[in-house]
């Protein structure tokens, strides 16, 4: 009897796998071969659905890209402004595993800007989408004209975050790194949230 194999599960089980190699081993150490180690199989686990390395990085840029936009519009389904920006933050913040994960998988891309073309565009097609997540938690708060730089504000402030969070994982616990959001939040000083009698 013919084992069924879920492809949509095995893709997303090898895109985790690539994540964790590439910020484990950064970019030039980044292989199939290795991929394919961590999943606990050969190569030919990962070459049946991704037939090379670049094929398997436009899948992770496009499967982060879709999560971006997912998260915007689960954001922009939430109603109270504060609670939005919060909720924007909070997902910039690399306070689980996966998160993590991720994030060093993104660093250590950052060294092969303008020398790996695939790089170049993980950079150019996921910035945008990053902002639009900004943008749509603190459009609300600020008048027009100051949304760009708010904007900036908001995305250093989560990259210097990210940054810390790496290179200092036993100081920035899940909580510090909450804590740190909250106060963030506080210095921006935005309205005060309506209270209701």
């Amino acid at each position: 009897m013919p084992i069924y194999v879920d492809h949509d599960a095995r893709r997303k089980q090898i895109m985790d796998a690539a994540v964790r190699v590439l910020g484990d081993e950064g970019l030039d150490q980044f292989t199939l071969r290795k991929v394919g180690r961590r999943l606990g199989g050969s190569v030919t686990l990962v070459t049946h659905y991704f037939p090379s390395r670049g094929a398997l990085m436009k899948a992770m840029l496009e499967r982060t890209l879709e999560d971006a936009h997912a998260m915007r519009d689960e954001l922009t389904a939430i109603e109270d402004q504060h609670d939005r920006l919060e909720a924007v933050l909070r997902g910039f913040l690399p306070d689980n595993e996966e998160a993590l994960a991720q994030e060093r998988a993104r660093v250590a891309l950052v060294s092969h800007r303008n020398v790996d073309p695939d790089v170049d565009e993980f950079f150019a097609r996921i910035e945008p989408s990053m902002r639009d997540v900004i943008r749509s938690g603190i459009e609300g708060f600020v008048d027009p004209d100051e949304l760009d730089a708010m904007v900036d504000l908001v995305r250093v402030w989560a990259s210097g975050m990210v940054l810390s969070v790496i290179e200092h994982p036993e100081m920035w616990t899940p909580e510090r790194q909450r804590q740190a959001l909250r106060h963030f939040v506080r210095v921006l000083e935005l309205p005060e949230r309506q209270r209701t009698a």
